[in-house]
């Protein structure tokens, strides 16, 4: 998949059939989108293009990453990724000149795919019916999708991030349309996991929504292979009575590379047990051998 972050270096591309939208999570309504896309744009021989943004226009706390975005829209059969920096001169844009001078004169479309409650432009005044209008006029197609719902309430980014964040791990992976996932690069730790015999890669999640403190049986994306282990998140209370920032630590089961600096998928199977403090740091190497075991046996079933 090609990315362009400058609007002004954006070439002609043949029958571009744009995905206009945050895609903020890639769930199972966005992919909708983007696969619908990437279908007429086969059909055309032409273009299928994303065209979103970073960061979040709305300030919210993203599930994702950009980085994270790109590679699940890149494997969503994409050909070509815009990423627009929302920065205040852009949001300065009104809506109808966004689809005259982004959509129309850079880019050329010939369809726009949006979602029917997705808004763009200065305020978020423009939306599917204006899109609508001025396709008219600009001779461009334009194909609406409706919100997909998941046992009676809509699919949104918005639920899964409360979903994640209230535990509800198995709910947020029905809505995505896969496992709850992080994507983050490796960073040194204090390397005290290690000395109880467990090394584990540290990870610097990028302002990705995490999932709250505890243990968990996970697969770890590394290198396009995928690998069984265990994460904890939590602020380590064994270790130290002082309240500390979340840590995001992997133990990568029969693993043996350096890899700082590298990125990690981390993806959540299911919640072992809470995060707590143990009155000795043998007592917790014990109950983390316990863990693994478990962990193992979880994921053993899903080969």
């Amino acid at each position: 998949m090609i990315v362009i972050t400058k609007i002004n270096k954006i070439p002609r591309f043949k029958n571009p059939v744009v995905a206009l939208g945050v895609f903020d999570g890639l769930h199972r309504g966005h992919r909708n989108i983007l696969q619908s896309a990437v279908r007429k744009a086969r059909r055309l021989k032409g273009t299928s293009i994303v065209l979103t943004f970073s960061p979040h226009p709305q300030k919210e706390k993203s599930l994702y990453s950009l980085k994270h975005r790109l590679s699940l829209i890149s494997d969503s059969g994409i050909d070509v990724c815009i990423v627009i920096n929302f920065s205040a001169s852009f949001a300065g844009i009104s809506a109808g000149d966004f689809i005259t001078r982004i959509l129309v004169k850079k880019i050329g479309c010939r369809f726009v795919y949006i979602g029917e409650n997705y808004h763009f432009g200065k305020g978020a005044l423009g939306d599917y019916k204006l899109l609508s209008a001025s396709a008219k006029e600009n001779n461009f197609g334009v194909k609406i999708f409706k919100v997909i719902k998941s046992g009676g309430r809509p699919i949104s980014s918005t639920a899964i991030r409360g979903l994640i964040k209230g535990s509800k791990i198995k709910e947020a992976e029905r809505l995505l349309g896969r496992r709850v996932s992080v994507l983050g690069s490796v960073i040194r730790g204090s390397r005290i996991a290690r000395a109880l015999g467990f090394p584990t890669a540290n990870i610097n999640p990028h302002h990705e929504v995490i999932p709250p403190p505890g243990i968990y049986a996970v697969q770890v994306i590394f290198a396009v292979r995928k690998y069984d282990g265990i994460c904890y998140i939590g602020s380590r209370p064994t270790v130290s009575d002082r309240k500390k920032p979340l840590q995001v630590e992997v133990h990568i089961f029969d693993f043996h590379r350096k890899i700082y600096g590298r990125f990690l998928e981390i993806q959540f199977v299911k919640l072992i047990r809470a995060d707590k403090k143990f009155a000795s740091m043998e007592d917790l190497s014990v109950q983390i051998k316990k863990d693994i075991i478990s962990c193992r046996k979880i994921l053993a079933a899903l080969h």
